[in-house]
C-alpha cells in the first residue's frame, strides 16, 4: 500500500495519468468498491516504479508510405524482434490502439522460437518442420477470448483473425512402467499408479485433493483476465472492472480468495503439499504433475509458478477439454498475428537487424539498423523481445546509462538449460498415422529426477492430424530434451567441424530411441533428418546461451513486468518477462506491454468489447 501510494504521489506524473486518475475519483462506483480494487492490487506481484513514467495521450496512426522493404522516418511504436510476444505487442497496439507499428526481426522470417522451416528429400518431397512450441490449446474458431484462458486468443480477436486448427483430446505416455493413453479424466493416472504397484485407490484420493486445492487459483486466474493488466495507476480502473468477480466468484468465499491470492504467485508444489492427502513418499500423482510443470516451464514443480499451472490444468482437465493442432504448424499461428498486424497498418521488416537503441536524455527514441545505418524513429515506445540477457550484454543498449545495480541483476539472471532437437521427414500411410498420437511425453526413469540431463523428452507428430505439412505418404516429426541440455558441451565447438558433427549424432541417440518406442523402425523410414543443438537455437533464434529461459524458482524471484528497465518509453515483452514461459505466457507479456502504452479509455472500450 505505501509502495503504491508512494507512485501516485511522488513521482512524475504525465497529464494522462492525472486524467485517468480524475476519472477514477469521478467515477460513480462505490467507495467500497476502490477499496477492495486497492486491496487486490497490492496482494498482486509489485509493480516497478517505473509504470508511473506513463505514455502520452494516443495520436492518429501516422500513414506508412514507404516503399515495401523500406521503413518510415518514424513510427508512434517500434518492436525488435518477432516472437510470438513482440508480434502480440504490435497487434493489439495496432488494432486498440490505433498506431503506427513497425516490427523488425533480425531473420529472415517472422515467428522467433515459433517460426518453421521446410527440407526436401531427393525425390522433391516436402517437410515442414517446427522450431519450437507445439502443445497449444484455447485457439481453436468459434471459441471467443473470454471463454479462453490463453491469451494468445484475445490478441487473435482483437486483430479479429483465426488459426485453423485439428481439436484432439489425447497424448501418450511413454513410462518405464508401459505406453499410456493421457485423457481429460483421471482414469490413465490410476493405470500407471497400478502398473508402479501403487494403490489405485490412493492415485485417485491423492489426484481429486489437487484438483479440489487447484480449484480456487483456477477460479482466480480466471477471473481477471491478462487483457485486463496494465502497469500503471490506471490498472485501478481496467482491473478494477473485474474485481466484484474476483472477490465473490471464487468457492470459499473471502478465505477462498485469500487462499488463492496467497497461493498464485508461489511455486505449484506449495500446492500440492497443502492438498492435504498427497503422499511425501512414492507418488505417480506427485510424479506425474512434476514431468508436466517441467515440460511447460522448464522447472520442476517446487520452481513453477502455480498461476501458470492453475490455468494449464483448467485447459486440460476441464470438461471438454481438447488441445489444438494448428494446420501448416505454429507458422499457422505466426501468419494470423502478421496478417493481423499488417491489415491494421503495421509493418513487419525481416533481415533487418537492429544494432542500437537509441536513448535521449534518458528516453528511447528509435533504433539504428545494422545495414546501411538507418536510424527510425519512435514516437511513442520501443518495445524489445529480446531476451534480458540480449539485451543488456550484446551493446544494442548502452548500459553505462543505466543503474550498475540494475545490470548487474539482470545479468546474473539465472538461465535455464538449452534443448537438443531432432527433425525427422518420414515414409507414413494414413492409416499408421491413424494409430499414433500427436504428442508423447517421454521419461526414462523415474527414480531420477525429472530434470535431469536426458531423462526426458517430448515428441511431436503433427502429421497425425495435419496433412499439409509433409508431402502424400510423408510425415513429419519433431522429437526434443526440454531444457536439459548442457551449452557448455557445445560451448566454443565449430559448427563445420567433423567433431560437432560426431557430438550431434552421439547426443541425438537418446531422441532416437525415444521415437523407436512409438515407431521401432523410424531410422529406416526416415528420408530427411536434422539435430538442432544450443549453438543452433543461439544461432537462429538470437537465444543467450541457447536459453529456454529465465529459470525464476517462484516464491524466491519472480518475473519483473515489461516496464522494468529504467529508460522512459523503453518496454520488454517475451518470456524474461511477467508471466513467463510458455506461448500463452509471452503473448500475455506482449499485451501488458500494448496497455501500457496506450491509454485507459481505448483499453477499457477494447476490454467492454472482447471481455464484457
Amino acid at each position: 500500500l505505501i509502495h503504491t501510494v508512494y507512485q501516485i504521489r511522488y513521482l512524475r506524473l504525465h497529464a494522462r495519468v492525472k486524467d485517468d486518475m480524475n476519472m477514477i475519483t469521478r467515477s460513480r462506483l462505490p467507495p467500497k468498491f476502490w477499496a477492495t480494487t486497492l486491496l487486490v492490487l497490492c496482494l498482486t506481484p509489485s509493480i516497478s516504479a517505473f509504470s508511473a513514467l506513463p505514455a502520452r495521450a494516443s495520436q492518429p496512426p501516422s500513414l506508412l508510405r514507404a516503399a515495401p522493404g523500406s521503413p518510415d522516418a518514424s513510427y508512434d511504436a517500434i518492436i525488435i524482434g518477432s516472437g510470438i510476444g513482440g508480434l502480440s505487442a504490435a497487434a493489439v497496439l495496432s488494432s486498440t490502439y490505433g498506431m503506427s507499428v513497425a516490427v523488425f526481426e533480425s531473420h529472415s522470417t517472422p515467428g522467433g522460437c515459433a517460426h518453421g522451416f521446410e527440407m526436401r528429400d531427393g525425390n522433391g518431397n516436402t517437410y515442414i518442420f517446427d522450431t519450437g512450441p507445439s502443445f497449444f490449446s484455447g485457439l481453436r474458431p468459434g471459441l471467443a477470448a473470454r471463454d479462453s484462458s490463453n491469451p494468445l486468443s484475445t490478441v487473435l480477436e482483437m486483430v479479429d483473425e483465426k488459426v485453423d486448427t485439428e481439436s484432439y483430446e489425447t497424448f501418450g505416455l511413454l513410462f518405464p512402467e508401459g505406453d499410456f493413453i493421457h485423457s481429460p479424466g483421471a482414469e490413465w493416472l490410476t493405470e500407471v499408479g497400478a502398473a508402479a504397484g501403487e494403490n489405485v485407490e490412493k492415485v485417485r484420493r491423492e489426484w481429486g485433493e489437487v484438483m479440489g486445492a487447484l480449484k480456487p487459483l483456477s477460479q482466480a486466474v480466471g477471473a481477471i483476465p491478462t487483457a485486463a493488466i496494465r502497469t500503471d495507476p490506471g490498472a485501478a480502473v481496467t482491473v478494477g472492472r473485474y474485481m466484484p468477480r474476483f472477490a465473490t466468484g471464487i468457492d470459499g468465499g473471502p478465505l477462498g480468495t485469500a487462499y488463492a491470492a496467497s497461493m498464485l504467485s508461489g511455486p505449484f508444489k506449495d500446492v500440492i503439499d497443502q492438498a492435504g492427502d498427497v503422499s511425501d513418499e512414492k507418488s505417480t500423482v506427485r510424479d506425474w504433475l512434476d514431468l508436466l510443470c517441467f515440460c511447460l516451464s522448464g522447472l520442476p514443480a517446487q520452481g513453477t509458478i502455480a498461476a501458470e499451472m492453475a490455468m494449464m490444468m483448467d485447459e486440460f482437465y476441464d470438461e471438454g477439454a481438447v488441445m489444438d493442432c494448428p494446420v501448416g504448424g505454429a507458422k499457422g499461428i505466426v501468419n494470423a498475428l502478421v496478417r493481423g498486424i499488417e491489415k491494421h497498418g503495421g509493418k513487419i521488416f525481416c533481415n533487418a537487424h537492429v544494432d542500437e537503441i537509441m536513448v535521449e536524455e534518458g528516453r528511447a527514441t528509435g533504433i539504428r539498423l545494422k545495414r546501411g545505418g538507418a536510424v527510425v524513429r519512435a514516437d511513442r515506445a520501443v518495445v524489445s523481445n529480446l531476451s534480458i540477457w540480449d539485451l543488456i550484454s550484446t551493446n544494442i543498449l548502452d548500459t553505462s546509462l543505466l543503474p550498475s545495480s540494475f545490470t548487474r541483476k539482470a545479468q546474473d539472471t539465472p538461465p535455464c538449460r538449452s534443448f537438443l532437437h531432432l527433425h525427422v521427414g518420414f515414409e507414413a500411410t494414413r492409416e499408421e498415422l491413424d494409430g499414433l498420437q500427436a504428442h508423447y511425453m517421454f521419461l526414462q526413469d523415474r527414480e531420477r529426477p525429472v530434470d535431469d540431463e536426458q531423462n526426458s523428452a517430448l515428441l511431436s507428430i503433427p502429421s497425425v492430424h495435419d496433412s499439409t505439412v509433409a508431402s502424400p505418404g510423408r510425415a513429419v516429426l519433431h522429437c526434443y530434451t526440454p531444457a536439459t541440455e548442457p551449452y557448455a558441451l557445445w560451448e566454443g565447438m565449430d559448427r563445420r567441424s567433423d567433431v560437432y558433427k560426431a557430438k550431434k549424432e552421439e547426443r541425438a541417440q537418446f531422441l532416437w530411441e525415444a521415437i523407436e518406442r512409438v515407431i521401432p523402425d523410424i531410422r529406416k523410414r526416415a528420408k530427411v533428418t536434422r539435430v538442432g543443438t544450443p549453438l543452433t537455437h543461439e544461432r537462429f533464434l538470437r537465444r543467450h546461451r541457447g536459453t529456454y529461459g529465465p529459470a525464476i524458482v517462484a516464491g524466491k524471484q519472480s518475473f519483473p513486468f515489461p516496464n522494468h528497465v529504467p529508460v522512459e518509453n523503453l518496454w520488454t515483452c517475451g518470456d524474461s518477462v511477467f508471466p513467463g514461459i510458455g506461448v500463452p505466457a509471452v503473448a500475455g507479456s506482449g499485451i501488458i506491454a500494448a496497455n501500457s502504452i496506450g491509454d485507459v479509455q481505448k483499453h477499457l472500450e477494447m476490454l467492454e468489447r472482447i471481455m464484457p
